[in-house]
């Protein structure tokens, strides 16, 4: 049977001493022993978070679930109305437009609510872009992922009959998605990236315009003028913009200006001594007063980390609030 040293005594503290000198001396955990004990802590880390990514995968096949549900359901009805449609067309152009407008916005607003139910919301800054929304408009965004476009949609539905009467460009690659034959219909315009499609691409937009625009009563057009993801095009940009001696960017990349300046020279009036060429005054009172304002919208992610198409459906990242600004010129 061993004493134990009454606490504060000499003895206690020889002892204590002693102990600690032992445990200086022993020698550091052995490679197996040490990676066990990690294993251990990693096993209990991922114990830890079973549930919660078992409930983020539930949650993540219950929403696109409900999103097939929405195409199944919304796409179609979208198609039957505006065939059973066609006889307004004929008889009353405008007002066919206007309600296939509406079908249109109805739609985006659905895209839009997907992000909103799994807490992806924005918060605006800069000019008031309502104030605008019955005059015609070019809108230049910056271009970070496929969750950029969604982003767009949810911004843009408290803005009157913004989306109703707006015109998109973007990728061909979207023709082929589920959402590619409402595009179709709508009148927006896909173009192809490259330089071999560039010339021939321009003038189908130039033909595009024409036929579609006023023709449907349009107002806005929304643009990504950098002509790609930021992460694909910022060395490039970097680059060239080395070579030109032009501002090196970090978070967004030169744009190209081919479409831009298409879209200017086809909807901006001419202008003869400060007032619109040709007609008499009744005439240009009747007509549409083109182009009026470009708006510059810079949309910035949490971190620089960009939600894409796919997070944006199953809601598998935390909630988050996107910043756009608006700054407007004319």
């Amino acid at each position: 049977m061993t004493a134990t040293p009454r606490p504060g005594t000499p003895a206690a503290a020889a002892a204590a001493a002693a102990s600690t000198l032992a445990l200086r001396s022993r020698s550091p955990l052995a490679p197996s022993e040490k990676d066990s004990t990690e294993s251990n802590v990693r096993m209990a880390v991922t114990l830890e978070e079973a549930p919660w990514l078992g409930w983020m995968l539930v949650k993540a096949l219950m929403r696109f679930a409900f999103m097939v549900a929405n195409n199944l359901v919304a796409i179609p009805s979208y198609i039957c109305y505006v065939i059973l449609l066609q006889p307004l067309r004929v008889l009353d152009s405008k007002r066919f437009w206007y309600l296939e407008g509406i079908m249109y916005k109805w739609l985006l607003g659905m895209v839009a609510s997907w992000g909103w139910y799994a807490g992806y919301t924005v918060m605006e800054w800069g000019e008031d872009i309502k104030a605008i929304s019955k005059d015609e408009a070019v809108m230049l965004v910056n271009h970070q992922a496929t969750g950029d476009v969604c982003t767009l949609m949810m911004c843009l539905q408290d803005k009157g009959l913004v989306v109703a009467q707006m015109m998109w460009l973007m990728d061909h690659i979207f023709k082929y998605t589920n959402f590619g034959i409402v595009s179709l219909i709508h009148g927006d315009f896909f173009i192809r990236q490259g330089r071999s499609f560039r010339d021939q691409q321009l003038l189908l937009l130039k033909k595009h315009l024409e036929h579609n625009y006023r023709s449907r009563d349009r107002k806005w057009i929304v643009l990504f003028p950098e002509g790609g993801f930021l992460r694909k095009r910022r060395e490039t940009s970097q680059a060239f913009a080395k070579k030109n001696n032009l501002p090196f960017l970090t978070h967004v990349t030169l744009p190209r200006f081919g479409a831009t300046q298409i879209i200017l020279n086809a909807l901006v009036p001419r202008q003869e001594n400060g007032s619109p060429a040709g007609g008499d005054a009744k005439e240009l009172e009747s007509k549409s007063k083109g182009l009026q304002w470009i708006i510059d919208t810079t949309i910035a992610y949490p971190k620089a980390e960009p939600i894409d198409i796919q997070t944006w459906i199953l809601g598998y990242r935390k909630p988050t609030v996107t910043h756009v600004h608006y700054s407007t010129g004319v």
